[in-house]
């Protein structure tokens, strides 16, 4: 993971708080940048918790179907590479991933990331679903995320939840997750300068 510091340039960590703004990147970019990930379909929930106090602090959904995104609701990781289309990542790919990951979790917060495989087409319309839920606002991460998923067949009656930890642990329910917890020993003071001197030009959202 600490081979990750070359890339500094190219990250800014995400909160569940930067508030219903709406992104849109060109399409072409978004077409340049596409990427189908090998192996099965599947939905990967990435659920950042609080250290010290066991809270979640966001959610996000990585869609991996005929190309792989990241839903990441209200929240601030900017990538060159990934370009955005209202809360969606394109170009999710393993080194956007890698770097993602890495600096959501630093001395005081931990990621669980929990797999499950889908079919096709299940995959297919988690993707579509999530390019047409628009921009989350602040504080509905888990909200979105889990309205997304209770409307795919398998996960009918999929509980509805503002809580991280909560739709966290509903997700765990299902059957064929594997989950894994992602540490990193990073100082939150070294986050604070890559959030302040990494951001593109523009207002600054929480971290």
């Amino acid at each position: 993971m600490r081979a990750l510091a070359a890339v500094l340039l190219l990250v800014i960590v995400a909160g569940c708080g930067a508030g219903a703004v709406s992104v849109m990147a060109p399409m072409e970019d978004v077409q340049r940048s596409a990427y189908a990930h090998p192996g099965p379909p599947s939905l990967t929930l990435y659920t950042v918790i609080n250290n010290r106090t066991g809270s979640g602090a966001h959610t996000a959904l990585m869609i991996s179907a005929s190309q792989r995104v990241l839903w990441d609701p209200a929240g601030s990781f900017y990538h060159p590479a990934a370009p955005e289309q209202n809360d969606v990542l394109f170009g999710f790919t393993p080194n956007v991933q890698a770097v993602y990951e890495d600096y959501h979790a630093r001395e005081t917060f931990r990621i669980v990331s929990q797999t499950v495989t889908v079919t096709p087409e299940v995959a297919e319309l988690a993707l579509k679903l999530a390019r047409q839920q628009g921009p989350a606002g602040d504080a509905t991460c888990a909200i979105t995320t889990s309205g997304i998923l209770r409307q795919l067949p398998g996960f009918e009656g999929f509980p509805a939840s503002y809580f991280p930890v909560q739709t966290m642990e509903n997700f765990a329910a299902r059957t064929g997750v594997k989950g894994q917890t992602i540490t990193d020993d990073d100082a939150d003071d070294n986050h604070g300068v890559l959030f302040r001197v990494m951001r593109p030009a523009g207002p600054a959202a929480a971290p």
